[in-house]
């Protein structure tokens, strides 16, 4: 059992790594352009923001509609405290999150007790009172016309990358960490059936809070990303359409899956920017999408289910992939008719 938590630790290890240095080092050399990185940086940002809404709604079962005010609490919050306060830029964000998921606490406390469309209409309503109350506050947020705040990261290509990707791997293990453990387990029973997790000790109200939380706390980590990236932010960015497009990312890689969330995010972001020729009509592409993958893939990209780069090494290992190759061909050629 030690050994095998050890190999796995060093597959996973090893991997991050990779998905880390590779971007980094492909910016770094000159391969991938700064107008390329730019977009890679942007799409793990927003893969961020879909795993802080994957929390809330695909692992807690709780809709919510106002996450993107989380993330502009979160880059507001990071701009007061490195400009204001002269707290170092990597603390700022880290208490950045964690001021977000006390709000996250404040606005949980009293909508938790609702369900379904009611707890939707209710973040939605919360996440317009934050944009209306960061527009007037002209003195801290800038007003209307936002606040700048150009980093290493607004001007370094490189380094943006190299952030961006590395806070994303800490992200996704951090999240699949908890899933995993004892305190997800339960996450997940409340999710399923609210009454028989509540029959088996569960503390449903406490749970939920606990997502709702965490949640909150990954979008301030979004948000503090968002404005170290861009060198600028404004109130719009806590509008409900932004929460529908990091929903989007969701359902489209599955409710439950932070894999998929993440590799939804890279897609859309990839073809949106793709799809630049075609101006506003680009607009579009996602209710198209949405379309089709309720048709025909309701589940999303990859459903519930996680990829897992220890069962592709074991798969592999096990001679999984010569197999695969080995029958290829037969796939192709037609069976004799009798």
């Amino acid at each position: 059992m030690k050994n095998k938590f050890i190999r796995n630790t060093l597959i996973l290890s090893v991997v991050s790594l990779v998905v880390i240095a590779v971007p980094t080092l492909l910016t770094f050399t000159g391969i991938m352009d700064a107008y390329s990185s730019g977009v890679f940086a942007l799409a793990g940002i927003y893969a961020i923001m879909a795993i802080s809404v994957n929390i809330i709604s695909g692992i807690t079962g709780q809709l919510s509609l106002g996450q993107a005010g989380f993330m502009a609490l979160g880059a507001y919050a990071t701009i007061l405290l490195n400009t204001n306060a002269h707290i170092p830029l990597p603390l700022a964000v880290v208490c950045a999150g964690l001021i977000t998921a006390f709000f996250g606490f404040l606005i949980g406390f009293p909508t938790l007790k609702l369900e379904g469309d009611y707890l939707a209409i209710v973040t939605l309503a919360f996440g317009e009172i934050i944009r209306v109350i960061l527009v007037n506050l002209k003195q801290w947020t800038g007003g209307p016309n936002g606040k700048s705040f150009p980093t290493v990261l607004t001007l370094n290509p490189t380094v943006a990358v190299l952030v961006v990707a590395a806070v994303l791997v800490l992200v996704v293990v951090f999240v699949q960490n908890i899933v995993r453990s004892t305190f997800g387990r339960a996450i997940l029973a409340v999710r399923e059936d609210e009454i028989a997790a509540n029959s088996c000790g569960i503390h449903v109200f406490h749970y939920k809070m606990a997502g709702f939380v965490l949640a909150s706390f990954v979008a301030g980590i979004g948000g503090a990303l968002y404005v170290m990236y861009v060198g600028f932010i404004k109130p719009e960015q806590a509008a409900f359409t932004k929460s529908i497009d990091y929903l989007i990312f969701v359902v489209l890689g599955g409710m439950g899956s932070m894999t998929g969330s993440v590799l939804a995010a890279f897609v859309l972001t990839y073809l949106q920017e793709a799809l630049r020729f075609l101006q506003n009509y680009r607009l579009l592409f996602y209710p198209v999408v949405l379309i089709f993958v309720m048709l025909f893939r309701p589940q999303g990209l990859l459903g519930t289910k996680e990829f897992s780069f220890v069962r592709t090494f074991d798969w592999i290992k096990s001679g999984g992939l010569k197999e695969f190759f080995a029958n290829l061909p037969s796939k192709f050629t037609k069976k004799e008719v009798r």
